[in-house]
């Protein structure tokens, strides 16, 4: 058999970019199963098997061209790539590839009978529209979603009432919601009124964040849609539909969260 364990993590890091051996659970995170962090929770949770039998040792190495590795029973094995793709969400859709009550979700928009191990990048409400990252690289994602690396996301806004320019300072300064102070977020008020039209940037990706953020000066958002995420912008891709990202557009979030491809 050929799985063993290191719990030396310097050591391993060295040669991390090597594929025989390779780390149990960078081996789930390269096929799209999950970021390296979940594939450990899977591991822990007793869910992985190699040849037959549970992993849940952290650190346990195999070699993918020998070693059959299982989640809940289904085989798992490396792609050739991974795979990036752009959708252009529309609202009454829920960001979850299944819903057990049987409500229309983003998994019905894009190709996962072609590419299998797709999954969100970060999520968008059921009546956000906009631009909506999926792939099957989990390491990658864990980085565009972690604070530590600022990726701007752009909305555009309707909210309620007339919003004044001092109204906007407060969210430019930073406000403090009920889960703590927000970063300072970039504001543009486009046009005020009985309704209000806002640009809004923001580097953070809390829950119903531009959402709160309104509501706590007073203006309630009616509608949202994301127009940007990182480098990523939607161009003329029409509602519903999907593209795969190009190179060029894979490599500059790569850039954007320092992670360099691996060979």
């Amino acid at each position: 058999m050929t799985v063993e364990a290191n719990t030396d993590s310097s050591a391993d890091d060295t040669n991390d970019e090597r594929i025989v051996p390779l780390r149990l659970q960078k081996f789930l995170s390269r096929a799209g199963i999950a970021s390296r962090r979940g594939s450990e929770n899977l591991m822990t949770a007793g869910r992985v098997t190699v040849n037959g039998e549970m992993v849940r040792e952290l650190g346990t190495k195999i070699d993918p061209l020998v070693d059959i590795v299982c989640v809940d029973g289904k085989p798992v094995s490396l792609r050739d790539g991974n795979i990036y793709v752009m959708l252009h969400k529309p609202a009454g859709y829920l960001t979850t590839m299944n819903d057990p009550q049987g409500r229309p979700t983003v998994a019905s928009l894009v190709p996962v009978e072609q590419y299998p191990g797709l999954f969100p990048v970060g999520r968008l409400d059921c009546d956000t529209t906009g631009l909506l990252l999926f792939c099957t690289d989990g390491e990658l994602a864990q980085r565009l979603l972690h604070p530590k690396y600022h990726v701007s996301k752009r909305y555009e806004a309707m909210v309620d009432g007339r919003l004044f320019e001092q109204e906007a300072d407060i969210l430019r300064k930073g406000i403090t919601l009920d889960d703590g102070p927000c970063n300072p977020a970039e504001i543009i008020v486009e046009s005020s009124g009985f309704v209000s039209r806002v640009t809004c940037i923001i580097s953070e990706g809390r829950k119903r964040q531009v959402k709160r953020m309104f509501s706590a000066i007073g203006h309630p958002v009616l509608s949202l849609h994301r127009a940007s995420f990182g480098v990523l912008s939607l161009g003329d891709l029409p509602v519903g539909e999907w593209r795969e990202l190009t190179d060029n557009e894979v490599n500059a979030l790569r850039a954007v969260v320092e992670f360099e491809k691996e060979s």
